[in-house]
């Protein structure tokens, strides 16, 4: 039997008045908070100011809003409940419109409103979910978790057999994120039993491909790709064509990792032609873009990727297309199209989640490398580092790392090649395949 989800309960009996005192306790007290995770931010700014502050203390307090919902405390009077909504919703009227994590908090107060006065927990669950969401994406995972547990810990048995199973899903990928690759196990079986236990048999497919990118994350790289082809031929099976995309773009940047793009490249593209949702669709398009540029196609790249710029909706899909379309312009050693995209990049810097702006000053100190600007490069490259170190962003660090450690024989050469590798073109009868349908999209 699955282990159950290891979330820290986030209901107290705290009243409102003890909670906005919190948001000015000192390090020490706010270890023993519900929710303190969110008051972390404050405690890191100087006298608790500026935006990203006060959307840690709203958060902070929409949370301890939404646990008196919780099924395992006393009732709260109306009055009094109807206070703390009141209270919370004036600290939080001034994000709305302001940041996106402000529209995010301003719904989760009224959505907990709807639900207290039809007396129905399930309804805070979606907004619960997509605020969990978006923290994960501008990876906040700690403060993701503290959501997820704080769904979990309110719905307790009344939340949906379907957002459960989305829940546990949610919690094994940040877990995997946060590289806690046991309790990202243990988070996917529980997936699964749910899932199982509810006929669900897309979510334990989606359950098997978390799993399989826990193995990924291991580094067990044959392991990652048998039980792949296993789920691929699974979702083949019962026309889980979503599932079926899924794997295939988790397959790709397996063999990726393995060091064969000519090998993931058609995975990457065959997913992109399964996904039924334009943001899944438009990740693959860039993920065969970036593998286009490395096995030697930087017109192809630019032709995939230029389409992810500009049909893209989501902002960290159109950032990492222009920070790839950067880096193809240094590839082809191109400096006005170099600065031109530079400076679309730069536009956006302020909105980048830490991985992504790794990428930007990685890939910016590779162009300033090519260009022969080895000083500039090598500032950049820091720059870099101390953001994914900071963020916690392994992978990026280890690759900033070796990138910036082979810029010093590359300038002993007085070469503008890439620091990353030596540039040549890889051609072979599935790369031809993909290299055809690419350039039959659509040119704007």
């Amino acid at each position: 039997m699955a282990r159950s989800l290891q979330l820290q309960p986030c209901v107290s009996q705290h009243s409102w008045g003890e909670d906005y005192r919190a948001m000015s306790s000192g390090p020490v007290e706010l270890q023993s908070l519900p929710h303190a995770v969110f008051l972390q931010r404050a405690a890191r700014m100087p006298h608790g100011k500026g935006i990203e502050s006060r959307l840690g203390q709203g958060a902070f307090l929409v949370l301890r809003l939404i646990d008196l919902l919780a099924p395992s405390r006393d009732p709260v009077h109306p009055d009094a409940f109807s206070y703390q909504r009141a209270a919370t919703e004036r600290f939080c009227h001034e994000f709305r419109g302001i940041s996106t994590e402000g529209s995010h908090l301003a719904g989760l107060v009224s959505s907990v409103a709807v639900a207290q006065r039809d007396g129905d927990v399930r309804l805070v669950a979606p907004a619960l979910l997509a605020y969990a969401h978006f923290l994960e994406n501008d990876l906040r995972l700690q403060e993701a978790l503290d959501v997820l547990g704080t769904l979990r810990q309110v719905g307790a048995e009344h939340v949906a057999p379907a957002d459960i199973v989305a829940v546990a899903l949610r919690v094994g990928r940040v877990n995997r994120k946060l590289n806690r690759f046991d309790d990202a196990e243990h988070a996917y079986e529980e997936a699964a039993a749910l899932a199982l236990a509810a006929g669900d048999y897309h979510a334990e497919l989606l359950s098997r491909i978390g799993r399989a990118n826990t193995v990924l994350g291991r580094g067990n790289l044959p392991d990652a790709e048998r039980r792949l082809a296993g789920i691929i031929a699974d979702a083949q099976r019962t026309g889980d064509t979503p599932a079926e995309a899924m794997a295939e773009h988790v397959l790709a940047a397996v063999l990726e990792h393995r060091g064969s793009p000519d090998a993931a490249l058609p995975h990457a593209w065959r997913a992109y032609e399964l996904y039924d949702d334009e943001d899944s669709r438009l990740r693959a398009l860039n993920d065969a873009g970036i593998m286009l540029l490395a096995l030697g196609h930087p017109t192809a790249a630019e032709r995939a990727l230029t389409q992810v710029a500009s049909r893209g909706t989501s902002q960290d899909n159109v950032s990492n297309a222009l920070i790839e379309l950067m880096h193809c312009a240094s590839y082809r050693r191109d400096q006005v199209s170099f600065a031109r995209w530079r400076g679309r990049c730069e536009r956006r810097v302020a909105d980048m989640p830490p991985n992504i702006l790794a990428d930007y000053y990685l890939k910016l100190g590779i162009g300033e490398a090519r260009f022969g600007h080895f000083g500039r490069a090598r500032s950049t490259m820091d720059r870099a580092l101390r953001i994914a170190e900071q963020a916690g962003v392994h992978e990026a660090v280890f690759k900033i790392e070796r990138i910036k450690n082979g810029l010093r024989a590359l300038e002993e050469a007085q070469s503008a090649t890439s620091p990353e590798s030596a540039e040549h073109v890889v051609q072979s009868e599935a790369v031809q395949e993909v290299l055809t349908s690419v350039a039959l999209l659509a040119v704007d």
